[in-house]
């Protein structure tokens, strides 16, 4: 019994004495995320898919006087959707569950304006429940949106809409299993169908929807799912739906000082460094120029270069990625969509592939109370539940990464352990290279995760160095990368005078060319500056990595004489200041005449001299919304700009459906002037109202001209 006391006494001591050296985490630096907070933080990137009546009647913003017989998609197939997510390394889905005309993907109780009353599977579709069993199919998570403005209902404006609407709510998240984000979009009030009643209807975005009623819905029925809106209360709007979030970017915001629809929305792409809730931004937008799909944008899918961009300026910016999919007329991912999304997760593969700092030595200048639970090698060890922190009184320290042997690197990404707070408030990359410290690059937060591009450079050491933050500096997670360089076709573009420039994204690619119609190779020309071309060539095009080797496929670009001496002498109608844009060699850009003119519109140029022409190409509008585009044309040619010969008439096929540059051929002729007249034009389509007919305007992005030399 004296030797079991003896040892008791000992084991006491022992844990009295271990218990003494136990170091206290750093105190949390509020506001702090909540548990589903930091499980959204954890999603990283996820898909929006816009289907819904828009789709069918190609418009963005619906009226609400549609009729449910018009949704009717052919090969519906919500497991392609999912399929095509998880592919590309989705984490998960949210769908348009009811957009602001009020269609409703669900057999809702509340309303006809649904899927029950389309021929759709005879009336006895839910595409809520089908996409909801794909993403649990596939391991994905799923999300919805309902939009509070409803353009069909009678009684909107009135609070017995808002209960419709919470019903509603309901509906979505009793029947369809978890749900992760519910999305309300911060588009209210306006003019609508509202049952026939076709009128303007204002209502008050912060008080009339009842939203501590309706966040309350949602956490009593989905207590895991974030609320996403302009101002939260869990996952805010970025400021801008066109991929990015500021390079400072706080999670936390003043958040009572937000609503639906706030007008200091740029605040929103940085947050507040004195944020009194957790607030982290979500970047949304879409894989093309429209939320829903349009054909005629199916040439402007985002290229592999943007989509890359805003992955990084997202993810990569302390936010989260959410990338719109158009499911098209089918009811499916269209192809050109499918083909970028697995262009950028092979391309991100590819970066993120070889992780280097936990092969090797981490020191730092300080960890808290010298305790091996705060030491350096926690924030490379992979696990996020761990991390580095330094002293109470320690907010400037750094991070030493050691290499074995000089070693290429290009991409550093850094996490904190937000569970603490967000706290670094300015930081500088430094690598030692041939035996000496040069600054790579200096940035301010880092948040859940930031992701640092740089110039490849060999170092032997990479030092981060932390110039501020809140408190004690607490990371979780330090990796490095050697990015293989970013191999895209090269971009060609000429200005007016003829100079031509190619480039691609990565300053460590090479391009090579030629002019006379070859393919190139690394023995043909380097592109090192810009030069002119002013007659009729054919320039082809590669760009190579040096270090791998590998190079692009040639592509071509036909180059007439350049348009230095052309001038727009005369329309028909329009405001004349701006005709340069007709020929300003950007067919980003457009001129139009003036709408609800009677007669044919058309734009005359001369072309400074005489030349024997033998064709012509037209761009059409680019715009997102594209007006005047000339489906039927005229063009004639003259010496002297007053007698005309008819050189060409006819269709641009499918011109509506697919804006790309129409060439047309005829036989040469000596001409100084020419003229482009639009004999039968597009109607054109708008952001919320029904299409109308806009009688002879015509809109030009480019005019070109094919010579015989």
């Amino acid at each position: 019994m004296k030797i079991k006391s003896k040892f008791s006494v000992f084991i006491f001591f022992l844990l009295v004495l271990f218990s003494c050296k136990q170091i206290a985490p750093p105190s949390p630096i509020e506001p702090l995320p909540s548990d589903r907070q930091l499980n959204w933080h954890d999603m990283k990137y996820y898909a929006f898919v816009h289907f819904n009546m828009n789709t069918f009647t190609d418009m963005e913003w619906g009226t609400g006087g549609e009729s449910p017989e018009q949704f009717n998609p052919t090969e519906l197939d919500t497991r392609q959707w999912a399929k095509v997510a998880k592919d590309a390394g989705m984490t998960g889905i949210i769908i348009t569950a009811k957009h602001h005309d009020g269609f409703c993907l669900w057999p809702t109780k509340t309303t006809e304006h649904s899927v029950k009353k389309a021929p759709w599977k005879d009336g006895k579709g839910d595409l809520l429940k089908e996409l909801s069993e794909a993403c649990k199919e596939y391991g994905l998570k799923f999300g919805v949106y309902l939009s509070p403005w409803d353009r069909n209902a009678a009684n909107y404006g009135t609070p017995e809409y808002v209960a419709y609407f919470h019903t509603q709510l309901r509906e979505l998240l009793t029947n369809y299993g978890d749900v992760f984000e519910v999305w309300f979009d911060g588009a209210n009030g306006g003019s609508g169908y509202y049952g026939g009643a076709n009128e303007t209807r204002k209502i008050d975005n912060k008080t009339y929807y009842q939203w501590d009623k309706t966040h309350q819905i949602v956490r009593e029925l989905q207590p895991n799912a974030v609320i996403f809106s302009d101002g939260g209360p869990d996952v805010r709007w970025v400021g801008t739906e066109e991929g990015w979030a500021n390079e400072t970017n706080w999670s936390i915001m003043r958040r009572d000082e937000i609503y639906p629809g706030w007008p200091r929305y740029v605040e929103l792409r940085s947050g507040h460094e004195d944020g009194t809730h957790w607030l982290p931004a979500e970047v949304n937008t879409s894989i093309r120029p429209g939320w829903y799909y349009h054909a005629r944008e199916d040439h402007q899918v985002k290229s592999l270069e943007r989509l890359v961009r805003t992955y990084y300026e997202s993810i990569g910016r302390n936010g989260n990625f959410l990338l719109n999919l158009p499911v098209d007329k089918r009811g499916l991912v269209h192809e050109k969509d499918v083909e970028q999304l697995n262009a950028l997760k092979a391309q991100i593969d590819k970066d993120f592939e070889h992780e280097l700092a936990h092969e090797n030595e981490i020191i730092a200048s300080n960890f808290r109370g010298n305790s091996s639970k705060f030491k350096p090698e926690n924030a490379i060890d992979g696990n996020p539940d761990t991390y580095w922190a330094t002293d109470d009184e320690v907010t400037k320290a750094e991070l030493i990464v050691k290499f074995e042997e000089p070693t290429e690197v290009n991409r550093l990404v850094l996490q904190e352990y937000i569970a603490l707070g967000q706290r670094i408030q300015n930081f500088i990359i430094e690598a030692e290279v041939d035996g000496e410290w040069v600054e790579i690059d200096g940035q301010t937060t880092v948040g859940h995760r930031r992701i640092l591009q740089f110039k490849t450079v060999e170092a032997t050491q990479l030092k981060v160095d932390f110039k501020k933050a809140k408190g004690p500096i607490v990371i979780s997670n330090l990796e490095i990368y050697r990015a293989p360089n970013f191999l895209v076709a090269p971009k060609i573009s000429r200005n007016i005078s003829g100079m031509v420039s190619i480039t691609v994204p990565d300053d460590e690619v090479l391009i090579y060319y030629t002019l006379d119609g070859s393919i190139p190779t690394e023995a043909s020309n380097k592109y090192k500056t810009p030069f002119v071309i002013n007659s009729p060539t054919t320039l082809k095009v590669i760009a190579v990595d040096p270090k791998s080797k590998i190079l692009t496929d040639p592509i071509e670009r036909y180059f007439d004489i350049s348009k230095k001496d052309w001038t727009v002498v005369s329309t028909s109608s329009g405001i004349p200041s701006k005709t340069n844009l007709i020929i300003d060699e950007d067919p980003n850009t457009y001129w139009a005449t003036d709408s609800e003119v009677k007669n044919p519109q058309e734009v005359v140029i001369d072309l400074g001299k005489s030349y024997f022409v033998k064709g012509f190409t037209y761009w059409p509008n680019q715009d997102r919304y594209p007006v005047g585009i000339i489906t039927n044309y005229e063009f004639l040619t003259s010496t002297d700009g007053h007698n005309w010969k008819m050189s060409a008439s006819g269709e641009f096929s499918n011109i509506v459906n697919s804006r790309l540059a129409q060439t047309i051929e005829f036989d040469k002729i000596n001409a100084r002037f020419i003229k482009l007249r639009g004999i039968k034009v597009n109607s054109g389509s708008s952001h919320e109202d029904v299409k109308k007919e806009l009688d002879f305007r015509a809109s030009f992005a480019e005019i070109d001209i094919i010579t015989d030399l």
